[in-house]
């Protein structure tokens, strides 16, 4: 049995029993193909089931071959961030919600591992962002994000004011509760909700969505991936204004602070199966075409 991946590592943080059980199910399977398993240190931590043996556990998995993100969007999130930058590819084995990008499915796990292990599967680029927090000249905080950057009032429910520019050209003043700043592969995520369009995952565009922004006529902007977007904080905001991305962590910003926001220069490479069809996936996540039941007939 042939495999173009020999060094596997593996990320499933979580305290989820069925996302433990699954690393625990895929790290035998790969051990039962005599592959090398690497699982890292924060996932052999959160498991409370014993880790086969000949696994090995570390901090770096920098020199794997391959990732394997088990659990739903977060865990992908978090490996694509890092994994990207080290020119890795990543697969996602869905143990979350929606999973739109995690899509190997537990129930077929062993026929379409293996495949994709063998060198089935389809690779596709999704590029990430990276954002810079200026504050008195000086940078003071980086970070990327594969769906989205967003600024938000913080603790308080209340309106921050922002002046936004592309390519050093003044778009517009805005109070509103925020902005959302979205990849393609984020528009099916926070910036949907907030009434954002589904973008191809394969467009290279940016998506500017305002969170309820306090006038009628703004709108969500969807504009050239190669753009620079900065956003300047005005001086009457409160002091709590904050910044997210992927909405996993939050940064704390100051009056008149200044984000900058481009492309990621290290795309993530993202692995499928060789039948993966995102319009499926869509149809399936958001239930597109379910025919609705009569109230009637409802049990």
């Amino acid at each position: 049995m042939s495999f173009v991946f020999e060094t596997i590592g593996i990320t499933g943080f979580h305290r989820s029993s069925k996302v433990a059980q699954c690393v625990i199910d895929t790290i035998a399977l790969l051990r039962k193909w005599q592959l090398s398993v690497i699982l890292d240190q924060k996932s052999a931590d959160a498991l409370s089931l014993p880790i086969p043996e000949k696994t090995t556990i570390s901090d770096n998995l920098e020199n794997c071959d391959l990732i394997i993100a088990i659990g739903g969007d977060g865990n992908m999130l978090s490996a694509a961030r890092t994994f990207s930058l080290l020119d890795i590819p990543v697969i996602g084995i869905n143990r979350g919600e929606l999973g739109f990008l995690t899509d190997l499915s537990p129930d077929t796990l062993a026929e379409s591992l293996k495949g994709i292990l063998q060198g089935q599967f389809k690779e596709e680029q999704r590029f990430l962002i990276q954002g810079s927090v200026q504050r008195n000249g000086e940078a003071v905080h980086q970070f990327n994000a594969l769906n989205d950057i967003v600024l938000f009032p913080g603790k308080h429910a209340q309106l921050i004011e922002f002046e936004v520019s592309i390519n050093d050209q003044f778009v517009y003043r805005l109070r509103a509760d925020g902005l959302i700043i979205a990849t393609p592969t984020g528009s099916t995520a926070y910036a949907l909700s907030a009434g954002g369009p589904i973008i191809d995952g394969q467009l290279n565009t940016l998506l500017l969505v305002p969170k309820l922004p306090h006038t009628l006529s703004n709108r969500p902007i969807v504009i050239d991936g190669d753009s620079t977007i900065s956003i300047h904080l005005c001086p009457a905001n409160p002091s709590h204004a904050a910044l997210s991305f992927d909405g996993q962590e939050d940064v704390r910003l100051n009056f008149e602070d200044i984000i900058t926001i481009k492309r990621q220069q290290r795309s993530l490479r993202l692995l499928h199966p060789v039948d993966h069809n995102p319009y499926h996936v869509l149809r399936n996540k958001l239930q597109w075409s379910q025919q609705l039941i009569p109230l009637k007939d409802k049990t």
